[in-house]
Order: structure tokens, then sequence, then C-alpha cells
């Protein structure tokens, strides 16, 4: 029997980077607005059919993704672990992939990268356009938008921080900013005064909340360690 766990503090910085890029806050801010510019639903049983469409969506999406994530973490430690330990960068990935696997496995790990690069390039911007235009109330111009979301990218290069180190810690400021919009939907989805006959039952509240709780509780335990408090259990 596998059992899960963190036997460092890099495993959980690991860790909280998969949550974040997994389940992405922006990207909620992102559906629900997708959702909202969906035909408008004239009676409760149209709005019932959307709803049911909508969970269908986010269930498909987030299996695929849950599925990517372990097929590559299994990949990794089969494939790099198994008296390939010195495997650390995403270019000495790809290399030793060609002797292990054949060209044909680097070639589809070099399509995967850049099929996520562009598929989460796309989900911030929109999701930015989205969120300041609700805040501000405004159109912002689609020069300003590109020039904003790729100043920081730029940065990160000309400063010369190592690629890996970059992606992984993106990744766990987006788990940072997760608790924020998942607490919201806890509270909101769970109170009859605002969503009516389609108020979430108890079963999905209280998973609601556990999974909250335990994403809140990793993001705590990995600030932490990063202002020198140690963790018992982990190094």
């Amino acid at each position: 029997m596998v059992i899960p766990k963190l036997p460092d503090a890099q495993a959980l910085t690991i860790s909280v980077g998969i949550i974040g890029a997994t389940v992405m806050p922006h990207a909620i801010y992102l559906h629900s607005g997708l959702t909202q510019s969906r035909t408008p639903a004239k009676n409760s049983s149209e709005r019932r059919k959307l709803l049911s469409f909508s969970n269908i969506e986010v269930v498909i999406a987030l299996s695929i993704a849950g599925l990517v994530n372990i097929a590559m973490v299994i990949m990794a430690s089969s494939a790099f672990h198994a008296g390939h330990s010195d495997v650390a960068e995403i270019e000495t990935a790809y290399h030793t992939l060609t002797p292990l696997l054949g060209v044909s496995a680097a070639g589809v790990f070099l399509l995967s990268l850049i099929a996520s690069g562009i598929s989460s390039s796309v989900v911030g911007t929109l999701a930015g356009q989205m969120i300041m235009q609700g805040f501000v109330g405004f159109y912002i111009p689609v020069w300003l938008r590109r020039l904003v979301t790729m100043i920081p990218a730029f940065v990160v290069v000309s400063m010369g921080v190592n690629a890996t180190d970059a992606l992984v810690y993106s990744q766990v400021v987006l788990s940072l900013a997760l608790p924020a919009p998942m607490i919201a939907l806890v509270m909101f989805t769970r109170r009859r005064d605002i969503m009516g006959e389609f108020v979430n039952n108890k079963l999905t509240v209280i998973l609601s909340v556990i999974g909250t709780v335990i994403i809140v509780t990793l993001n705590i335990i990995l600030l932490l360690q990063v202002f020198g408090i140690n963790i018992p259990g982990l190094a």
C-alpha cells in the first residue's frame, strides 16, 4: 500500500505547488464569469440544466488535470529516481527521457510543456481581464493587458532566476491565493438566501470545508517554514 507522506520541506513545497497548479484560483473567477456570459436561464428548470452542465465541465477538467499530474509524478518517480537522482531541472529531465523512454517520449514531454504554457497564459490573461473589468468597470486595452502580464516574466528572466525554481514558486503563490475564493465560495453557496433552491447540501458543505482546511493548513505550515519556524516531522 502506498501511503502519501511529506518527508521534508521540499516535498511540502512541491505538494503545495501541485495544488496551486491544478486548482488555479484565478480559474475559479474565470469559470464564474464564463458561466454568467451564457444564455440567461428563463426559469428554474433551465437554471438547473445550466448548473448540471457547469458541474460536468468542472469534474471533467479537474479529473483530467489530476490524472495528468498523477501520471507526471509516477513517471518522474519511476524513470528519474530509479538510479537518476541527479535529475532536478526541466532541461535535465528532457535529456534523460531520450535514453530511458525514447525520442518520442521526450518529444511528447516538450509538446506538453508548450501546451501547458500556452493554456495557463491564456487562462491567466482572460481571468485578469474579467476580474479587473468587474472591479473597475471599464475595458482594459489589449496592449496594456499584455504588457502587465509579460513584464513580470521578463523581470524574472533578466534576473537570471532558475527556471525550475521560478516555476515551482509561482505555483506556490497560486496555492497561497487559493483559500480566498474557496472560503468565499463555501460561505456563499451554503446560504439559502443567496442560492435559493440551489444551495449546497450538508455533505457538499462538509467536504468543501475539509478541502479548504487542508489547503489552508498546508499553506500555513509552508509559511512557517519560510520564516524559519521548524515543524516537527519535517526537515
